[in-house]
């Protein structure tokens, strides 16, 4: 038994704020995002991406164990995918688990239940990225702000008798020297809110922060991303025994058109399909892939998608890619 994905959906909320047209729009292009409304959470928003695959019908007690990646949990315990259980309806026996992991994280997520599915402990693995940046945003950060948007996306991940591998030739990497680069530095238990003070910063351009808020150091994000993907290519490519000609198509995680554009040119792929559209959606951190994926299965439906090489990385530092055979991917399009 081979672990593949076999649907996938995405969900995005109502509120949309237009970015302001200027050299940043222009660099970045990131037009518009969709934000987490005050009232709703992570958790709201990966309800609602896991209802539209049961609605379109996916039997909710087929699901044998739950994976939630977030960094923006409903509450620091209990686990955010206990209480998604209930409300989604699950098994009792049905295992499920927060993982606390950025832009590379449905990546590690695949992992996770390609793990689960091919030692046997579970034959239907319903894999949750859902992030509310926008919350932890000053909204006088015009440096960060116009980057981030919310989003969730529910992928399943079934057994599937088959010969050929549905997920393989997994890379993965850390680099915890990098944290201080993307970060929200109180609020958990180094800094708790309530031993330490809010401090406010202004930085050369006008940018306003507190020690509170996300702080994002771009321009040494890009450097970690232009040093590390292209390796990270290189050995999947090496682990697969594939080439680059043998890809359908290359989709990684989709911070903003710059860095995506740079990464084509650094790793060999300008003449190979390669996804590159944050128009509409910004940075939605884990999101993004599976995002990008239902679009690109959408508009490209007549597409073979038997081998694509997903990349993932950001916040941690950390990084991860693998090749995944979308063949079964049935519903193409649940957003």
């Amino acid at each position: 038994m081979k672990a593949y994905i076999t649907r996938i959906a995405y969900y995005l909320p109502d509120v949309v704020e237009e970015n302001t047209p200027g050299r940043l729009m222009k660099k970045t292009g990131i037009e518009r995002r969709h934000l987490c409304p005050a009232h709703m959470t992570a958790g709201d928003m990966a309800k609602e991406a896991a209802e539209k695959l049961f609605d379109k019908g996916v039997d909710r007690d087929s699901v044998d164990f739950l994976l939630l990646c977030t960094q923006s949990p409903d509450y620091p315990l209990p686990t955010t995918a206990c209480l998604l259980q209930d409300r989604l309806g699950l098994r009792k026996n049905c295992g499920a688990l927060d993982f606390n992991l950025g832009c590379s994280g449905f990546i590690y997520g695949l992992g996770l239940a390609k793990g689960l599915i091919e030692s046997g402990q579970a034959k239907r693995v319903l894999l949750l990225t859902s992030e509310t940046y926008s919350k932890y945003i000053h909204p006088q950060d015009h440096a960060t702000g116009p980057l981030f948007g919310d989003a969730a996306a529910a992928t399943l991940i079934s057994s599937v008798e088959a010969e050929e591998e549905g997920l393989y030739g997994f890379v993965y990497g850390t680099d915890g020297g990098g944290a201080e680069n993307l970060i929200v530095p109180v609020g958990g238990m180094r800094n708790r809110y309530q031993d330490t003070p809010v401090e406010e910063r202004t930085d050369d351009y006008g940018n306003i922060r507190t020690n509170r808020d996300l702080f994002m150091n771009g321009s040494e994000i890009m450097n970690f991303a232009l040093e590390v993907v292209p390796q990270a290519i290189e050995d999947i490519l090496s682990k697969t025994s594939l080439t680059r000609a043998g890809i359908d198509y290359f989709v990684f995680h989709q911070a903003n058109r710059m860095m995506l554009s740079y990464l084509q040119e650094k790793c060999g792929l300008l003449n190979v399909p390669y996804w590159n559209d944050v128009r509409d959606y910004g940075n939605t951190v884990s999101s993004s892939i599976p995002v990008a994926l239902c679009d690109m299965l959408s508009r490209h439906p007549e597409s073979e998608c038997k081998r694509v090489v997903l990349v993932g990385f950001g916040v941690g530092l950390s990084w991860g890619g693998c090749v995944g055979n979308l063949s079964y991917v049935t519903g193409r399009l649940e957003r």
